[in-house]
């Protein structure tokens, strides 16, 4: 599959196990699970943080194998979950801090190019998240007010 904005071809990743169980040297069981997912959301961690931390520390492959909901899930049921899905706000992050670097350099085409890029990404997900009701209808990208909030 080639990237999105380029010709080339990106190598894949790591990949996960085809069988969909739980492996034997797993200690954890679902509730202990769900307790750390929630200890670590109260921490201010993301959703992609909180599954890495719980691999490299704790030895948990996959936190859906073990308790049937993803992370994301376990956050909107305990009310931890973010106003943004996660890859939306890195990507207004991401704009945000060019915005921030064209100021300073305005002769900078290549960053504005990269701009261009970033927020035709960030419309598509929008696009995505407003059909699939993650996002109310009503909802609009703005960059200046989304500044602030990004900090």
């Amino acid at each position: 599959m080639a990237r999105m904005h380029s010709r080339r071809k990106g190598i894949s990743g790591s990949k996960k196990p085809i069988v969909k169980k739980q492996p034997e040297w797993v200690r954890y069981g679902a509730k202990e699970v769900e307790m750390l997912v929630q200890k670590l959301a109260k921490d201010g961690k993301s959703s992609s943080e909180i599954g890495i931390f719980l691999r490299d520390s704790y030895g948990i492959p996959s936190v859906q194998i073990i308790t049937k909901k993803s992370i994301v899930g376990i956050m909107k049921e305990k009310g931890l979950a973010k106003e943004l899905p996660e890859d939306l706000f890195n990507m207004v992050r991401k704009s945000v801090a060019i915005r921030k670097h064209l100021e300073e350099n305005v002769q900078d085409q290549t960053a504005k190019r990269g701009l261009m890029l970033t927020e035709s990404k960030i419309r598509r997900l929008v696009k995505y998240y407003k059909r699939s009701h993650v996002l109310p209808q009503d909802w609009k990208y703005d960059a200046k007010s989304l500044r602030l909030y990004v900090g």
